[in-house]
């Protein structure tokens, strides 16, 4: 037998062609007939991409331009500038397929930023090239469309003026903190404070809505718009306008007495027509504390049927508890209790018809059973011999108005102590208004208090006073953001309680009839209503009093506390250091 050995055909056979330009050999399967080498020098897949590119920067946001007219904020070799500066030569590279893209270091200071790209494309029939090259992207600084309006004058479209109709200015600290934690002024270009509130501008009207709409959710408010012709084209038919909203806060706050029509109160759950105000939302929220029942008011509602308060917080005085006494009715954290008091200190009025004066034991019903306890300090409003220009309220049942309405549990003996608060607030910066002098007759913190000085002791007593709530208030700080103070030398903390601006606040509760109060300062204090600081340097008999500790007092957690400030849109001035604590 004879052993053949197999031999493939020829036609499963690679066969093999020189290179048409430098006789390389090659696969005889290039349709082009030419390397690798040598198809590259001929060939140029980038031909129609360009090479170099501008690339727009605004110093005032430090943002970059994202065609076709956005600004985007981007870092250095970051993923969200890499898509930009592609974006620059987003058509041409519609015809091949990108690869790879990555940044080349560059000098900072040397306005370039470079960018190494990788492609391909089809030359040939089975033929694709793969091509590298660098782009290069030049730096150009301007100014965005936002940062040109806002350096130029009178350029707002849109503008939202918040007022509310009160003495006091503690709605606006609050809607402060609310904007600040929701971050709802970020495209505001400007704010402005007026006599009753604040302006905020805007570059579109759909933001100037917005923020209206933002307001409605926290308070019961008004809104009213109107817009202003600036100029018409007659030929395009187009026109300009500037739009004005005017957001009017319910006059009516957290602690006020309010005394309802009787035909209001009928209708609104035969609820009694003297009530107290325990919160303020989007609807107030009327308590009766003498039954516990409760009722909604919506902002519809209240504007078609409008009421006042009948005494607000400035009005408020203190009592000592002498006893209580739960009677078991309850809803949610209100206990129904029959409460002895007595006034904190006498204000040296005549005697009633008992010959007991303001110095008597008052009996009255509260909603506070389930936390005062006897010998508690608690805030409330003294109706004995109160006179008030209301027409409800004199057509009540001079038998059925309580003696003492009470109102919250206060703490005097901690504010008495020699302590700094371990929190702070941010604050908006804004501009005054009517400020015509040098900047530092601009004082004042929070969302007020900065025209100029005119009505910086009201704010500063407002502001204390908020403080305070927010101490006292666990639900009412838990909506806010709250920031770790930096800690300061103990020399500097000895024999202070609370500083404000520079002014130091002296020991006592803050409220009139306190029991710091002695002499010529208790009587200014009992008539001028409620005061935070106190006039006398002259401890009594009770100062030893401060040394007992409140062991009920809703102390703020450091977990409470956020670490550090975050960023802000808007120059944001920070309250700290000696004005804050």
């Amino acid at each position: 037998m004879v052993t053949m050995d197999y031999e493939p055909s020829s036609a499963g056979q690679e066969s093999y062609i020189l290179c048409a330009d430098c006789g390389t050999v090659i696969s005889s399967a290039n349709g082009s007939g030419l390397c690798v080498g040598c198809l590259r020098n001929s060939v140029d897949i980038t031909e129609g991409i360009p090479k170099e590119a501008v690339l727009s920067f605004c110093r005032g946001c430090e943002r970059f331009a994202s065609p076709p007219t956005a600004w985007v904020t981007a870092q250095p070799e970051s993923r969200e500038l890499l898509a930009i500066c592609l974006k620059k030569i987003a058509r041409p590279l519609m015809k091949v397929r990108l690869i790879d893209a990555s940044f080349v270091w560059t000098e900072p200071h040397s306005r370039r930023v470079k960018i190494k790209i990788t492609i391909q494309k089809e030359v040939l029939a089975n033929t694709v090239l793969q091509q590298t090259f660098v782009l290069t992207l030049v730096v150009h600084t301007g100014q965005c469309p936002q940062c040109t309006r806002l350096a130029a004058k009178n350029t707002w479209k849109a503008t939202v003026q918040v007022r509310q109709k009160v003495t006091h200015k503690r709605t606006f600290l609050w809607l402060e903190q609310l904007i600040l934690k929701h971050n709802a002024h970020k495209d505001t270009i400007n704010i402005s404070e007026k006599r009753d509130g604040l302006d905020f501008f805007y570059t579109e009207r759909n933001l100037a809505i917005k923020m209206t709409e933002f307001l409605a959710g926290f308070v019961p408010v008004r809104v009213k718009g109107s817009e202003q012709l600036i100029s018409s084209d007659t030929h395009s038919n187009t026109s300009n306008y500037k739009f004005t909203y005017s957001v009017e806060i319910v006059p009516v706050c957290k602690d006020d007495l309010v005394c309802l029509p009787k035909s209001q109160a009928k209708a609104w759950g035969n609820i009694s027509p003297l009530t107290i105000c325990s919160r303020v939302g989007n609807t107030l929220h009327l308590l009766d504390p003498m039954t516990l029942q409760q009722t909604d008011v919506s902002a519809p509602v209240y504007w078609r049927q409008p009421f006042e308060s009948l005494a607000t917080v400035s009005d408020l005085v203190e009592f000592i508890v002498l006893d209580v006494e739960p009677i078991g009715t309850t809803r949610g954290k209100y206990v129904l209790a029959d409460a002895q008091v007595t006034r904190a200190s006498s204000s040296g009025t005549q005697a009633d018809d008992e010959g007991m004066g303001d110095d008597g034991i008052y009996h009255t019903r509260t909603h506070l059973g389930g936390i005062l306890q006897p010998g508690d300090t608690v805030l409330g409003y003294h109706l004995t011999n109160a006179n008030f220009n209301n027409e409800a309220f004199e057509s009540l049942d001079a038998n059925r108005i309580p003696n003492v309405v009470l109102v919250k549990k206060t703490y005097p003996n901690r504010r008495k102590k020699n302590r700094t608060r371990n929190w702070k607030l941010r604050s908006i910066a804004k501009e005054a208004e009517d400020v015509n002098e040098s900047a530092a007759n601009v004082v004042g913190r929070g969302a007020l208090g900065r025209r100029g000085g005119l009505d910086q002791k009201n704010v500063e007593r407002d502001y204390e006073l908020f403080l305070r709530d927010l101490e006292e208030d666990r639900d009412m700080r838990a909506a806010i953001n709250l920031y770790r103070a930096d800690q300061k030398p103990e020399e500097e903390e000895d024999g202070e309680d609370v500083q404000m601006g520079g002014a130091r606040s002296k020991p006592g509760s803050g409220m009139r009839g306190g029991k710091r109060r002695t002499g010529a300062g208790g009587a200014r204090a009992d008539a001028g209503g409620m005061e935070v600081e106190d006039d006398g340097m002259a401890e009594d008999a009770e100062g030893t009093e401060a040394d007992d500790e409140d062991e009920d007092f809703p102390e703020i957690e450091m977990d409470e506390l956020l670490e550090h400030f975050e960023e802000m849109d808007m120059g944001d001035e920070l309250e700290g250091g000696s004005e804050v604590q």
